[in-house]
């Protein structure tokens, strides 16, 4: 059977989640790239339903100011109140309306639920005509959750909550997940009945399951394969659990895929990253945001990339990148910095103790160690000697260098913008150049040598310089009388 389109999928996210013990909202806690939230809106998205609803109520602003940003398909709800589950999809429907056509409630806090296991919930409510089709799973220690009852034909008696259960219910490990597919008319009526004669005076949805079966409709459950997607995000431990599962998922696709992952324990991957066959992803590695890697490029040691994009065949070691282009055949690293804007060209070269912004550096053009390109655009065949800095800032504004193909700058130049350094041009070790330096031409800025002799002696007696060079005088003293 195919997974059954529905009317609408409602996203309870109104929630406070105190004991995540935190100025940012629960569900918009972040994992693997997407907050909580997202995730679950991910989930749901792939089931195309008609209509994408979230509620929200605590923080309304910065929830609903994110889903603006993430998710402008989904129409945010408010709960001005947060008076139970029950209240929270009446809330819906006084709002939009009685939804006609299979209504899908589900979480925001529950980012580890696919969209196969809601596929699978979806097929089992339409195969079996049920009114309400409850998600249930089977977990190893069921404290705290409420216990599925059933019938002899396997359809759901009744959910009874662990204060009101029997031993023997006790014992049951098939629990409530709390996401229901619903029959939307009768849910339309069914919710407006909802009582508050409870310990917290609120509107619970698990008693539209109740007052459904008083009135003889069919009540169904789906069993989760996997209990852990079913498991909410309450605090960070939780988080960190959550994380750590759908982190395993996706380094376990990318590896099935065609990718090396040498050691998953300590790689971290974001769902939106994209990796290529025949790349290879070493230990202690974090890949963020939009970041693509080419066939075959090595990432790692201890590397992170953010939003940066990694040519086929090149090689980053130890190294940070953000909104970075490093091209094919390329080599970063180790401990280089990439910041916003730099572009690598075809097996360009950004070495040891190297960092760079805003900068465009051509094909086979190197930056070996030990300097800062700013500001800059450098050609093809370019060689930037040892502690080369591009000074691009004069505290006000920042000014542009260029350097042409086949350029080689000497250690330790100072490259004062805006200046240009011409094709084929060489500037001298230890210059400071403040002019354009034409297309092969040397540029040399530095002060010649002078020597003031035995300047240790007297201004230094009594030092280790001072009797080192006075042992080094003598023994000179003494070749030259020999």
């Amino acid at each position: 059977m195919s997974v059954p389109r529905p009317a609408a999928v409602i996203v309870l996210a109104a929630g406070e989640g105190t004991r995540m013990k935190s100025q940012t909202p629960k569900v918009l806690h972040e994992l693997c790239g997407l907050s909580l939230v997202d995730h679950m809106l991910a989930a749901a998205r792939e089931l195309d339903p008609e209509r994408l609803i979230v509620v929200i109520g605590h923080a309304k602003e910065r929830v609903g100011g994110h889903l603006v940003q993430t998710s402008p398909d989904a129409k945010a709800i408010v709960q001005s109140e947060q008076r139970g589950t029950g209240h929270a999809v009446r809330t819906v429907l006084e709002e939009t309306g009685t939804i006609a056509g299979t209504v899908l409630v589900t979480y925001g806090d529950t980012p580890l639920l696919t969209s196969e296991t809601l596929g699978r919930l979806l097929e089992t409510h339409a195969g079996e005509g049920n009114a309400v089709t409850v998600l249930t799973a089977e977990v190893p220690d069921p404290t705290g959750y409420g216990r599925i009852l059933r019938d002899a034909a396997g359809a759901v008696l009744e959910i009874v909550e662990e204060k009101d259960a029997t031993p023997a219910q006790r014992a049951i490990r098939e629990m409530n997940s709390g996401v229901y597919a619903f029959d939307g008319l009768l849910l339309a009526d069914a919710v407006k009945r909802v009582s508050t004669d409870n310990a917290q005076g609120e509107e619970y949805l698990t008693d539209v399951l109740s007052i459904l079966r008083e009135e003889g409709h069919r009540v169904g459950a789906h069993v989760a394969d996997d209990y852990v997607e079913v498991e909410g995000v309450n605090d960070r431990v939780q988080l960190a659990f959550a994380r750590g599962v759908l982190n395993r998922r996706v380094l376990e696709r990318h590896m099935r895929a065609g990718v090396t992952v040498i050691d998953p324990s300590s790689t971290f991957v974001d769902v939106s990253v994209e990796i290529e066959q025949d790349a290879v992803i070493h230990p202690a590695t974090q890949l963020h945001g939009r970041t693509r890697i080419e066939a075959g490029a090595e990432v790692g040691p201890a590397t992170t990339l953010t939003d940066t994009f990694v040519g086929a065949g090149a090689v980053v070691r130890n190294a940070v990148a953000d909104s970075a282009v490093i091209g094919a055949e390329a080599s970063v690293g180790p401990y280089a910095y990439l910041r916003p804007g730099t572009e690598l060209g075809h097996k360009a070269k950004a070495g040891t103790y190297v960092e760079m912004k805003n900068a465009k550096v051509g094909a086979r053009s190197k930056v070996p160690h030990l300097s800062y390109v700013g500001d800059a655009t450098i050609g093809e065949d370019a060689n930037i000697g040892a502690s080369t800095v591009f000074v691009n800032y004069d505290g006000v504004n920042k000014h542009h260098t260029t350097i042409g193909d086949g350029v080689f700058a000497g250690c330790d130049t100072m490259l004062v913008a805006p200046v240009t350094v011409g094709d084929g041009a060489y500037t001298a070790a230890g210059s400071v150049i403040v002019d354009d330096v034409p297309p092969g031409a040397m540029g040399v800025a530095r002060a010649r040598q002078r020597n003031i002799e035995k300047w240790v002696l007297r201004r230094r007696a009594g030092t280790k310089s001072a009797a080192a060079a006075e042992r080094a005088l003598a023994e000179q003293e003494q070749e030259s009388g020999t």
